[in-house]
């Protein structure tokens, strides 16, 4: 695969890749996506941090710019339009790294315990290890590194990942300036107009991120019962917001 130039998006572009990427998996019976269908799952309070408050005109102009950077691709479904993403495509990724960068897009920064963990549903990594190496890819890819690790937290058994498709991520340059690991790699820009401070999806004020437990605290056992249960929670969030709209 020919990877593209690799454009700098805003945070709610991101997202709305991420949650493309994570419904094909989760709901393929409803993907692609409605506009409508896309909005609530970038404006889901479980399994999102940041949480979002974005607009369907938001998302449609994000969706617009997407079109443009033949990273979504839409088509006629009925009565409405859908929408798909396109990232493996575009970025010369196999589906291993496309799991992940949506991931990072839709929950923030996370070591690779958390990522094997939260990727679940999208792609089964056989161990932490198996994480590790595809991130390593992303980093040291020679059209750009697309993910940069973290310096890692007072007290923390870890390094967090952290994608930069919007950019260098702050505490990757934090990182740097205090002598920590931070990504070495460049990026060609692109044609993603940014949609404006509204447009950026900016987090729910007051709103927490959905908790997650500490990587490698889990057996495999629990780790499969937790992934279970979030997706039940994400069903009735989906089955509430089918409620509200009637």
């Amino acid at each position: 695969m020919t990877a593209h130039p690799i454009p700098e998006l805003t945070p709610l572009q991101a997202r709305v890749l991420g949650v493309l990427v994570e419904k094909e998996k989760t709901v393929p019976d409803t993907y692609p996506l409605t506009l409508n269908a896309l909005t609530s799952g970038c404006n889901q309070k479980s399994s999102r941090d940041p949480v979002m408050n974005a607009s369907e005109s938001e998302v449609r102009d994000v969706l617009d710019d997407l079109r443009r950077a033949s990273l979504v691709i839409e088509s006629s479904g009925g009565r409405t339009m859908r929408y798909a993403h396109n990232v493996g495509r575009v970025l010369g990724l196999p589906s291993q790294s496309v799991a992940l960068l949506a991931m990072l897009c839709l929950r923030g920064p996370q070591t690779a315990g958390e990522l094997r963990l939260h990727c679940d549903r999208l792609h089964r990594f056989v161990d932490i290890s198996s994480v590790e190496a595809f991130l390593a890819e992303l980093r040291d890819r020679e059209d750009g590194a697309l993910v940069v690790e973290l310096a890692r937290q007072p007290g923390a058994r870890e390094n967090r990942w952290m994608h930069r498709l919007c950019g260098e991520p702050a505490e990757a340059a934090a990182g740097a300036g205090a002598g920590g690991h931070a990504g070495s790699g460049t990026r060609d820009g692109g044609d993603v107009q940014a949609v404006g401070a509204p447009g950026t999806g900016v987090p729910a004020a007051g709103a927490p991120a959905f908790g997650t437990p500490a990587a490698g605290s889990l057996s495999d056992a629990d780790a499969a019962l937790f992934a279970s249960l979030l997706e039940r929670v994400e069903r009735l969030e989906q089955e509430v917001e089918a409620l509200k709209r009637r």
